[in-house]
């Protein structure tokens, strides 16, 4: 067993039904990792994921891990995003990130409106939806029936490959007394263009490019307001009981995409070790692994890693729990999602620097994995959800007796 791992990853508590299936994902996305190795140099080169791995992802029906179960979906715990994105980071975080960002929208779907479920899912269940979580990026107006939208996105993972996409947006209201809204808007693709700006250091296999919608009407059942989603009961309990449907979306929002550091990360430090092991020092000729710095490096890299995935999964476990016993997360319990979501993942980029600068001037060959997992490291660090000043400041409001800053919880 590579220090740093876990013989075996946990299962959720559930059914033996669903632990059997957890199980089945969980060894289906394994299966793939020889592959992804292979692909991954070629998936940074097209900046986005090949067309045989996206095939053998919805193959797997690894897409589907969230989705309802009467859609065809496994309905697997939330913690599934995790584990599942764990292991495909280990083989290429760009594949393991547009994974869990569109399974995770399967999830989303699943508390919408009942229409807006059918709409999509009736005619391919298989669909894939993009998204763009950026609120002021949009601009929408109510009307009859629905609303006006408007606005240019970044970012939109995996856009290419998507029928529809989930966009964030203000809702601004003539009557100033009315304050603005926060909602999400699901539009199909021939609603918004995609343009071509995906041209990055880190994570160029995602095809994050950017989204644009000059004028769309969106009905108003193909929307969904940020409060409705903040925990409890959502439009789509209705068709879909299971408690994973009644999660706080937001205040979860780092899990989605967390584990893809933890798995890039650990990818980062088996490397190390294996490589490490049977390295000489071309400076005097000396064993590496004799060295005392080495030794604690490796400690030190795998003791991130380990607390990582730790704080990562108790996160999800935690909050399934108390979705099944209809508990609402106050809002110290939501901004330490928050915060615990942005600083597991800058444990693993820490980890992932540190060796990076232990493995001297090996890492800067493009031949190597070890740039593409520094530079994947950097580029998932840098969303806005694992930005640890925002969220750490933001748990400090709530833990003093201030108001939220974040409007999204």
């Amino acid at each position: 067993m590579a220090p740093g791992r876990k013989p075996s990853m946990d299962q959720p508590a559930g059914s033996e039904a669903g632990e059997r299936a957890y199980a089945e994902m969980i060894a289906k996305a394994r299966a793939l990792l020889p592959r992804l190795r292979e692909r991954a140099a070629r998936t940074e080169e097209l900046r986005h994921l090949p067309p045989e791995t996206e095939r053998d992802l919805h193959d797997g029906g690894l897409f589907r891990m969230l989705q309802p179960a009467r859609i065809g979906g496994a309905e697997l715990d939330y913690v599934a995003l995790v584990d599942c994105a764990e292991l495909l980071g280990q083989a290429d975080a760009s594949v393991a990130w547009n994974l869990a960002n569109l399974a995770s929208h399967h999830w989303m779907l699943g508390m919408f409106e009942q229409k807006a479920q059918d709409l999509v899912w009736s005619r391919d269940p298989d669909a894939l939806i993009a998204s763009s979580f950026i609120f002021p990026a949009g601009r929408a107006t109510k009307v009859d029936g629905g609303y006006q939208l408007r606005g240019s996105w970044p970012f939109s993972s995996g856009v290419a490959s998507c029928e529809w996409n989930m966009l964030a947006s203000v809702v601004y209201s003539e009557d100033e007394a009315d304050g603005i809204e926060y909602r999400i808007f699901l539009l199909p693709k021939g609603d918004y263009k995609v343009l071509d700006t995906w041209n990055v250091a880190g994570l160029r296999g995602t095809g994050s490019c950017d989204v644009e919608v000059r004028d769309a009407f969106v009905a108003d059942h193909m929307t969904v307001a940020v409060g409705e989603l903040a925990g409890g009961p959502t439009p789509g309990s209705k068709i879909n009981p299971n408690p994973l449907y009644a999660l706080p979306v937001f205040s979860l929002f780092p899990y989605v995409l967390s584990g893809v550091a933890l798995g890039n990360a650990q990818a980062c430090l088996d490397d190390y070790i294996e490589v490490t092991r049977h390295r000489i020092s071309t400076y005097n000729r000396a064993k590496l692994s004799d060295f005392q710095s080495t030794q604690i490096k490796i400690a030190e890299a795998s003791a991130k890693i380990d607390a990582a995935r730790l704080i990562m999964r108790s996160a999800c476990l935690d909050a399934m729990e108390d979705a099944r016993c209809g508990h609402i997360p106050d809002m110290v319990t939501k901004t330490r999602y928050r915060r615990d979501g942005s600083f597991s993942v800058n444990l693993c980029t820490d980890a992932v620097s540190m060796l990076f600068a232990a493995s001297g001037a090996r890492g800067l060959f493009t031949s190597g994995v070890l740039q593409r997992q520094f530079r994947d490291a950097h580029a998932i660090n840098s969303h806005l959800a694992f930005n640890f000043d925002a969220a750490g400041t933001n748990y400090g409001r709530v833990a003093l007796g201030l108001p939220s800053e974040n409007l999204t919880l």
